[in-house]
């Protein structure tokens, strides 16, 4: 499902505009500087955590050795941080079925 299978979704379910919808996806999930909750939540170093279907935080992956596959040749990765998506018990279990 891409977003605006989900601002139809969503519109038809809440009685929204296709237009409404897509803004709320918006204002919650862009991953643009300063817009979207959960992103800047993240950029605070906070967690987002929606019970039943997951959470969303941030990890720390330090620098490290690597080796290029064409080469062979030994290569420093650089440390950096990454979104971590962590699914709730409710969603686990759904998918498992």
């Amino acid at each position: 499902m891409n977003k605006t299978e989900m601002a139809q979704k969503l519109a038809k379910k809440a009685e929204l505009t296709q237009g409404q919808a897509a803004e709320i996806l918006e204002i919650i999930f862009s991953a643009h500087p300063r817009k979207g909750l959960v992103a800047i939540a993240l950029d605070a170093g906070d967690k987002v955590t929606l019970p039943g279907f997951g959470t969303f935080s941030t990890k720390h992956r330090g620098e490290r050795q690597g080796r290029n596959p064409a080469t062979g040749k030994t290569i420093t990765i650089k440390a950096k941080n990454y979104v971590h998506f962590k699914p709730g018990k409710t969603l686990r279990e759904r998918v498992e079925k």
